[in-house]
């Protein structure tokens, strides 16, 4: 998938029959890779004391970025490098977690799951956008509620479908996709901060 917007998602469709054993018991198969995700991202599912006290520390890496950006027009490259693998990562995970690829996460390789956005040239961003584009992407927030409880339902008919038939309906798996993609624009607009462009609201 390729588009004019400077952040790139994509995910290869299987071409081959997915694991009916594997997704049976997906949420079970998962669980060592979810933890380890949570560690690496800072977000819980422990009681509300906890998780405040990790969301703020999840606020860490986000906050000074503005900052930076803002007072001394800089990005980082190890912050950028991180943001970007953390991302990656992130989506392998999710990708499982969707039934859309049945090969185990990787932490490192890319397997079938593809995003991409340049490391962004600080002077040529707002220095006063960073501060407000969370708050501007609020349009976005909402839209991605009702696309994530679409994709809830299709996730559930997809894990039917690959049970009988060993395959996932394309037409659902091109509308996940497309939340992903959608969530990932925003995610490198409002948070990684890679681009002032503002995300299409597209699936495409």
């Amino acid at each position: 998938m390729v588009s004019s917007y400077p952040v790139q998602f994509d995910v290869d469709f299987p071409a081959r029959p997915l694991s009916r054993l594997t997704t049976a018991f997906r949420l079970l198969v998962a669980i060592p890779i979810v933890v380890l995700l949570t560690m690496l991202s800072g977000q819980t599912f422990q009681d509300d004391h906890n998780q405040r006290a990790l969301v703020v520390g999840g606020a860490a890496v986000f906050l000074p970025l503005v900052l930076m950006l803002v007072f001394r027009q800089k990005y980082p490259r190890w912050w950028f490098d991180w943001n970007l693998n953390l991302l990656r990562f992130s989506n392998r995970v999710t990708v499982y977690m969707a039934l859309l690829d049945d090969h185990y996460p990787s932490t490192d390789e890319e397997q079938s799951v593809h995003l991409d956005f340049a490391y962004p040239d600080a002077k040529q961003l707002n220095r006063w956008l960073p501060p407000v584009k969370w708050l501007l992407a609020v349009p976005h927030y909402v839209v991605l509620f009702f696309l994530w409880i679409g994709a809830a339902f299709a996730i559930i008919a997809a894990w039917f479908a690959i049970l009988f038939t060993g395959a996932y309906p394309q037409g659902l798996f091109r509308y996940v996709v497309g939340v992903l993609r959608w969530n990932n624009r925003v995610t490198a607009y409002a948070f990684t901060l890679v681009t002032d462009q503002y995300p299409p609201f597209s699936l495409s």
